[in-house]
């Protein structure tokens, strides 16, 4: 059993914060907050989730009256329900519904058109991990979640016009290398065709300390089984933890306007080396870190980890795999920023009125691919590079599934 609490060492160790990065911004518009979340009634999509879940439980500090949430993890909804009900602090609104269902599916619709319709309609789900896009059959899924079921979920939704709809991004949007980051460049670009209709805003943010499927995450599965760790030694990444993700979400969903890309306001010393992070995990844990520079030593010292062992084997390797980057920016240079409106996150504005075409034309075109035989990832990567062209993917022929 593994003796930390993980809270308390993503705030001493990762983010370095005592409060919530965003307190102050929640603090000044809790009115606000609470005027547009009471009594409301609020659709989750990928609520199972670490950053979906944190979402609920900020919302539900504000009372909605009905909140149904839908996700594709039957396991994480079941956790999402004993936590919220387990949770002293958070009152349970009496109509908390769950539901195991992929939103692409015609169950969803159904389960949408009972309940309809919400004031607050929020879509978590995402294929969100670089590793997602090891061949053509991992990008189409890729795609179809990030982008075609996010367009059919908007049409859906058009008819009825929630007050606030929010769509997670990603920094990795910013000028991507990934064909994640575009899927979700295309998904901002996407839901800004219908920032006239009704009001659509999303956020960029970084990496979910501790996360599920997280390194971080895993990190903890390892150490259980004995296993070596591995992790990039040249990759810098910044961190909230879980509540920041969900509260970063809730502050964009409720407060943006239209159009609206929400940003933590974090500075280039908040920057964290991954091994760093990996040496201070492992002293907390009472072990010395053993860098290791092949993954069969690391794999043979870790036979020899007994309960009294005081040096934990870590593959420690240079980053080589497609899709990685080895910094994170939250904007690019021809966006415009408001940096005035909130004192934790900053705010790309951005013109709805573009792009329409061009977004519409992207989506029919990999519809059209999708329905061909003999599809390669290539494909792919050429129509995101026509229509994102700050796309820049690399292919190196190595994906993260080919390390431990």
């Amino acid at each position: 059993m593994i003796n930390l609490n993980i809270d308390n060492f993503i705030n001493f160790h990762i983010t370095k914060r005592k409060k919530s990065f965003f307190h102050r911004d929640i603090e000044s518009n809790s009115d606000k907050l609470r005027n547009e979340i009471q009594e409301k009634t609020v659709l989750v999509i990928g609520g199972g989730g670490t950053i979906g879940s944190s979402y609920i439980k900020s919302i539900l500090q504000y009372s909605p009256s009905r909140v149904v949430v839908v996700d594709t993890n039957e396991n994480g909804l079941t956790e999402l329900v004993r936590n919220v009900r387990s949770t002293p602090t958070l009152a349970t609104p009496s109509e908390f519904i769950t539901y195991p269902v992929n939103f692409g599916t015609k169950v969803f619709e159904k389960i949408y058109e009972q309940y309809k319709p919400f004031d607050i309609v929020a879509n978590f789900a995402a294929h969100k991990h670089v590793r997602s896009e090891k061949d053509i059959f991992s990008v189409e899924a890729m795609i179809q979640n990030n982008l075609l079921y996010a367009n059919r979920l908007l049409q859906l939704i058009e008819e009825d016009k929630p007050s606030h709809f929010f769509c997670v991004s990603t920094d990795k949007a910013a000028n991507p290398v990934n064909i994640m980051g575009a899927t979700k460049k295309l998904m901002e670009d996407l839901i800004m065709q219908y920032a006239s209709s009704f009001r659509c805003t999303t956020a960029r943010f970084a990496n979910v300390a501790f996360s599920n499927g997280s390194l971080l995450d895993g990190f903890l599965h390892r150490i259980m089984h004995r296993h070596p760790l591995s992790v990039p030694s040249d990759v810098k990444r910044y961190f909230v933890s879980p509540e920041e993700s969900g509260e970063i979400c809730m502050l964009a969903s409720v407060l943006g306007k239209s159009g609206d890309i929400f940003f933590p306001k974090l500075e280039q010393n908040d920057l964290t080396n991954f091994l760093d992070i990996t040496e201070k995990f492992l002293s907390q844990l009472g072990y010395e870190m053993e860098v290791c520079s092949a993954e069969e030593e690391a794999k043979e010292k870790s036979l020899l980890l007994t309960s009294t062992s005081k040096r934990y084997p870590v593959y420690a390797f240079t980053s080589n795999t497609t899709g990685e980057k080895l910094y994170e920016e939250f904007y690019t240079e021809d966006e415009k920023v408001d940096w005035e409106s909130f004192l934790s996150m900053g705010v790309v504005k951005k013109d709805f009125q573009n792009g329409k075409t061009s977004i519409r034309t992207a989506i029919e075109e990999l519809e059209r691919l999708f329905n061909k035989s003999g599809v390669q990832k290539k494909d792919i990567v050429d129509i995101l590079s026509r229509y994102i062209p700050t796309f820049e993917h690399v292919e190196k022929g190595i994906n993260l599934d080919q390390k431990m």
